[in-house]
């Protein structure tokens, strides 16, 4: 089954429950006090992905998992963390304008990233996918990762594809919320319950469908994907603090920068019009893991 059949209708899903939530009066709101705002993309758009970098290279990743990572981070945030925030005691009007805001602007920031990091793990890394045992891999790996120096990012398809799936859906349920204001709540009520186990069998497809190297690779590539969770909540953490933002606005930070569109990036590399290479996708599966692990932790920690 080919996952880019799953994974964009429900990118869509996301995106359409993102724009029936958009609440211009909470907007106003955070936008009179735009410090948290300001740290919480300064955390996504350029701190995270510095973090991906680095350890990327500190794990010696192969180039196409390198690429992976850093599509994960160069992704916007994430929808489950506007319920995340609400669990955490968090500022929910912050946590959605954050979501929404970063999903615009990182129309314009994967394609210039990726464009760089696609370039330089063509060419910089010296870590070869040959180097791995063929005979264990998973087919898509196989034939993939021995030509990881052709894997190329057009540009003008990725923004295109990403004004399709994302800016067009988040319009449409904008457009329904203001037209249709009760049908919003019943879309709402239902769209968020469909959410998270439509993620789920999204995930539990792709794992049968690449558990080999996904169970190979865990270890490593596992280790390098929690640390990066882990230093992106400590670094929004700290970029909160540094900013002298109150409790429930440094808890939105916080679940803002270690919770990324795992779907986003999944539809990225799955796209038959981007990378059309679902091992690229494989780093955004076992984010999307370890992240509402970590998540939860730290929503119990908080709540305690």
């Amino acid at each position: 089954m080919n996952t880019v059949f799953i994974v964009m209708p429900i990118l869509c899903l996301l995106m359409f429950q993102l724009g029936l939530g958009l609440d211009f009066e909470a907007f106003r709101k955070v936008a009179s006090k735009p410090g948290g705002l300001v740290v919480g993309i300064v955390g996504q758009i350029v701190v995270l992905p510095m973090v991906a970098w680095i350890l990327g290279r500190l794990f010696g990743l192969d180039p196409l998992f390198f690429i992976g990572i850093m599509l994960i981070a160069c992704s916007p945030g994430g929808s489950s963390s506007n319920v995340f925030s609400y669990l955490a005691g968090g500022n929910v009007a912050l946590s959605v304008t954050l979501t929404a805001v970063s999903s615009i602007l990182t129309l314009f920031t994967i394609p210039l990233i990726m464009h760089w990091v696609v370039e330089y793990a063509g060419t910089g890394i010296s870590a070869s996918a040959a180097t791995y045992d063929s005979s264990v891999s998973s087919a898509a790996f196989a034939s993939s990762a021995t030509s990881a120096t052709q894997i190329h990012l057009p540009v003008g398809k990725l923004f295109a594809q990403n004004i399709v799936m994302m800016l067009v859906p988040i319009l449409l349920g904008w457009g329904v919320q203001l037209k249709f204001a009760k049908a919003t709540v019943v879309l709402k009520k239902w769209l968020g319950k469909l959410s998270f186990p439509a993620l789920l069998l999204l995930a539990s497809i792709f794992f049968l469908q690449h558990k080999e190297t996904i169970i190979r690779e865990f270890p490593r590539l596992g280790l390098c994907i929690g640390f990066m969770i882990i230093i992106a909540i400590v670094a929004g953490g700290i970029l909160s603090r540094l900013a002298g933002l109150s409790g429930p606005d440094r808890k939105t930070i916080i679940i803002e920068v270690g919770m990324q569109n795992a779907a986003q990036a999944i539809a990225v590399a799955c796209s038959p019009f981007i990378f059309a290479n679902e091992v690229i996708a494989i780093p955004a599966i076992i984010y999307a893991l370890l992240m509402n692990i970590v998540l939860l932790v730290y929503v119990w920690m908080v709540r305690r």
